[in-house]
């Protein structure tokens, strides 16, 4: 890349090579606007985040791996290190943190402007395998007694964990020892599952379709059905069950008095065919040709007043 860079360089007539290069000849720097603060001790660089933080202009969550063009800085020296701290801007609002490195620790740490997300833990109580320190590798190399104690300790430690690593095993090779055997039955079931959703899915579409609903259905709960088992619903009559009950009611009303006008709810056909009725219901015996003329003519009077 630096080769690169270096070709095809155009020099201007005037160029004079006892000046220097040309940067020196323009009065430029190497880095460009990088450098723009170097006479203050700072230089701009692509810094990447080390850990998850939170902002503390915004609050808003920023992940490891996220770059910023950073103002590096040296503050200070640990032993022979040199320490440096980086200030940057935040993305996302007008906030700016500042960073700077651990050498002690091999960390880095916050100064201001953000916080870090705790994810760290202490590798002892995970029971991880942690390697040693300077200080325990010195003396395992200086001290024989101290390196004795120190492969005994490591002895009794896997002595304790064999069995439980035995066990481990046991149930591995049971579980997976036949990779075909363990394939198939994950398969099966998958497939069983599969065919599963493909029937709830065939009965809610057939449903949504059969009352028009756009809306996804959730699966049934036994409270709801319970629930459901106790309402009731009264589906309401139609047209022509109404029609049919008014006219029953109407027949059963009592026969009106021939003399007695009728009601004006009351149609003029079903009073007509009511006196028809009647008059077929009339004893012969007791009645004589005139006083049934008589009374046919009084009950059609009566019919044509009412028109």
């Amino acid at each position: 890349m630096g080769e690169r860079k270096g070709q095809n360089k155009y020099y201007p007539p005037d160029y004079n090579p006892a000046v220097g290069g040309l940067n020196k000849f323009k009065g430029t720097h190497a880095l460009r606007e990088r450098a723009r603060k170097l006479h203050m001790g700072i230089l701009i660089i692509r810094f990447e985040m080390p850990y998850n933080i939170w902002c503390d202009g915004c609050n808003n969550h920023i992940g490891m791996g996220v770059r910023y063009n950073a103002e590096k800085k040296k503050i200070g020296m640990y032993y022979s290190t040199p320490v440096y701290q980086f200030r940057m801007k935040c993305h996302l609002c007008n906030n700016h943190f500042e960073i700077k490195t651990d050498p002690g620790n091999l960390d880095y740490v916050i100064v201001s402007g953000a916080r870090r997300q705790e994810n760290r833990w202490d590798p002892f109580e995970n029971e991880q395998i942690v390697p040693e320190d300077k200080d325990t590798s010195k003396r395992l190399f200086d001290d024989a007694m101290f390196k004795l104690e120190h492969g005994t300790e490591d002895i009794d430690k896997a002595k304790k964990a064999a069995p439980i690593l035995v066990k481990l095993h046991d149930a591995q090779d049971a579980k997976w020892n036949d990779d075909f055997a363990a394939n198939s039955l994950l398969r099966q079931q998958l497939r069983t599952q599969k065919q599963k959703i493909a029937v709830k899915e065939k009965h809610d579409n057939e449903l949504k379709e059969r009352l028009s609903l756009s809306i996804p259905l959730v699966d049934e709960v036994e409270e709801d059905i319970k629930i459901a088992k106790l309402l009731s619903y009264q589906t309401s009559d139609s047209t022509k069950t109404r029609r049919k009950k008014f006219i029953h009611g109407l027949r059963k009303t009592p026969k009106l008095n021939p003399n007695s006008k009728p009601k004006k709810f009351l149609n003029v056909g079903i009073i007509q065919s009511t006196i028809t009725a009647k008059k077929e219901t009339l004893p012969v015996a007791s009645t004589n040709n005139s006083s049934i003329s008589s009374l046919v003519s009084a009950d059609y009077g009566s019919s044509s007043s009412s028109d």
